[in-house]
Formats: C-alpha cells, structure tokens, sequence
C-alpha cells in the first residue's frame, strides 16, 4: 500500500497552539451497504475532554476505533494536531503505533503473566526508553493512580476498580497527547463508576492530554464532558458543550437522550389556533397540523386524578430524589415524567393528573426537527 502524508502547508499553518488535537472531516465506515458511521465533521480543540454518546450500535465505538487506527475509514479523513492519520481513499495512513494516542479497552486488556509494574512499563519498552527513564516514569504513573503498592501483583491477585486503574497507567505512561476510552467504566459496580469518574477527569487535568470517550451512558457523558457528540444510526446528531445540549438541543432525539431526567416530548394537535394533548388544551399555537412540544420534568405539575386542566395518567414509577421526587406516568402510550418538591411516594398503577404548562420549552416537527 502507498503511503501518503498530509500535512498542512507551509505558510498556511496557523500557530501551533491553535491547531486542534482532533479534525475528523467526512468520515465515513461500511460494512457491504450497512453505514456504521456516515458523514461526521467534528474539531476538536486541544485539551478537551470529548465524549461519545449513543445508544448500543449508533457507531460511537467504530468511531473511536477508527481514531485508534484499529479500523480503516471508507470515507473522510481523522486529522491529529495537523497531521492526517488516516483518510478514505487513500486507506489507514498512519498505524497506532504512530498516531500518539494511548487506548484503554473496555475488558482492560492486562497481560496476565506481567505483575503490575511490567504491564505499564512494557508500552515504554516498545517506544525503546531506556532502562533508567522507564522505571523512573512507571513509578511516577504507579504513584499518580494511587497504586504503587501494587506493583508486583499479578492482575488476577487485584480487583476491578484496581485493573482498570493498571489500564490508565499503562495508557498515559508514554505521554500521548491523544487519550482514547472504549466505554472503560462498563465492568464496574455503581458507586466504583463514580469514583473512577473522578479519577479520570484528574488524569485528564494532570496529563493535559485531549480525551476522547466512548460510553451510552449520558450521566457520564455530562459530568465528564467539556464537548459532547450525540451519535444516532451512525450520524451526529448534535455537537456541543453539554449546557448546549441540555438547554437548546436541535432534535428530538437529542431532547429525550441527555438530562436527568430527559425532557418530555408530547405529541399534540393544533386545533382553533390551541395544542391539544389527550383532549386538554395546552395553550395557544402559531402553527397548524401536527408537532410535538418539549416539557422540562420540573415545569409539570402533579395533582389528583380527573383535575380540570390535567391529563389523566398512570404511574409506573416513582423515585425519591434529594428530597423531591421523580414520577414517571404513562398517557396512553406517552411516557411523561415529573419532578415535584416535595417527597411522596405514588403507587405503582395509581391514577394521577398532570398539568402542563401553556408555554413549552420546545416545538419540534413530526420529523423530531426543532422549529424554536
């Protein structure tokens, strides 16, 4: 295979500290005629912390695999810190080993017969450090995870939450500018997820490394994200910071992905100049036909069962929350849910009302394309 390099032209550069760590233009990835990932464009500033966020098969991790050079795109082209690392039409330009990018894998990948210590340093043999800068830089990442009393166990004498700690080490031992993660909290337990959470965004800010992060979990995607690529059907369906996400998404999709709670989407019918949902008029409408409005869950309002100006529902949920609660209702096939200040805990089937406010926070068209 011919290799080819692109670089940016001399004369053209913008300064160095500029450049994005991340420029992926028109990437695409086939399999026969499925399209896993089809026309993405993201730039990605150094330093930033991407994450990757879909439901299971949107394309997120054909993503990250082909920014890891594990993977050849079929279209487009990944650009690290201005150099080309792979484009298209002219096949993977630049192998992993060449791409100055570290991968920590969903099952950690530990070699099984290395105590603790050879696993981090063995990246640093292969890159040919010396003897002295290897020991002297695996004790400096052993400290940094907090695990240097580990190393001379064996990966099977360590827990979980300890491997994957193994696993970032070894990753950020050579010093890549490019930190990549295949959704690397998905073996641990709940309370272990957040306090790895932690852990990786202070290695984030120790190392200075651009993190890109795969995972379907939106709670990690907000809490760890300075940008956030909401992926569907391998597309992007949104690029933004997270508070962009939250409070001016651009699809439908998007509004009932991200938030904790999502927002609600209400299917209504304009009717005499009114929305109307489940035979209660919801307010004034500019529109005609058929849409769908946007609610936050701490704008609805929760009271008894046949009130004037409520739709009826039943519950099928109801979750004690920091002192309010969350209660999730279903009207007809419509599932709407509500943050109240108060605790109360509803019965599971027990008829409720819902009031909507007259004004939503978005309308969106039959599509799920926001019109304001």
């Amino acid at each position: 295979m011919n290799i080819h390099i692109r670089e940016r032209q001399e004369g053209t550069d913008m300064p160095q500290a500029q450049v994005p760590a991340i420029e992926i233009s028109h990437l695409e990835r086939t399999y026969g005629t499925f399209k896993a990932v089809s026309d993405v464009n993201i730039t990605v500033p150094r330093g930033s912390f991407l994450v990757l966020v879909g439901p299971s098969g949107c394309g997120k991790s054909t993503m990250l695999r082909m920014l890891a050079g594990l993977e050849i795109p079929t279209g487009g082209s990944i650009i690290f810190e201005g150099r080309e690392v792979a484009s298209g039409s002219r096949g993977i330009i630049r192998g992993p080993a060449d791409r100055d990018c570290g991968l920590v894998f969903q099952s950690y990948a530990l070699w099984p017969h290395m105590t603790v210590a050879a696993n981090v340093e063995w990246p640093l043999k292969v890159a040919k450090w010396s003897g002295v800068d290897r020991k002297a830089r695996v004790a400096e990442v052993l400290k940094l995870m907090a695990i240097d009393h580990l190393a001379e166990r064996y990966p099977n004498e360590i827990s979980g939450g300890q491997q994957q700690r193994v696993a970032i080490a070894r990753m950020i031992a050579p010093r890549p500018k490019i930190l990549l993660f295949d959704e690397p909290l998905s073996n641990l337990d709940a309370k272990l997820r957040v306090e790895m959470r932690t852990e990786l965004m202070r290695v984030h800010r120790a190392t200075g490394a651009t993190s890109v992060y795969v995972t379907h979990d939106q709670v990690e995607a907000l809490t760890m994200a300075t940008h956030v690529a909401v992926l569907k059907d391998g597309r992007v369906d949104q690029f933004g910071s997270p508070d962009e996400l939250l409070h001016n998404p651009r699809t439908a999709f998007v509004a009932t992905f991200i938030g904790t709670p999502p927002a609600n989407l209400v299917p209504v019918t304009a009717v005499d100049g009114s929305w109307f949902f489940a035979g209660v008029r919801l307010g004034p409408s500019q529109d005609a036909g058929s849409a769908q409005l946007m609610y936050r869950a701490e704008r609805l309002g929760v009271t008894d069962h046949g009130a004037e100006n409520a739709v009826r529902a039943e519950v099928v949920e109801s979750v004690p929350l920091a002192g309010r609660t969350m209660v999730t209702a279903l009207v007809g096939e419509t599932r709407l849910t509500a943050v109240i200040d108060r605790m109360h805990r509803f019965a599971i089937g027990e008829p409720i009302g819902i009031r909507l406010p007259s004004e939503p926070d978005g309308v969106f068209d039959e599509k799920g394309i926001r019109r304001s």
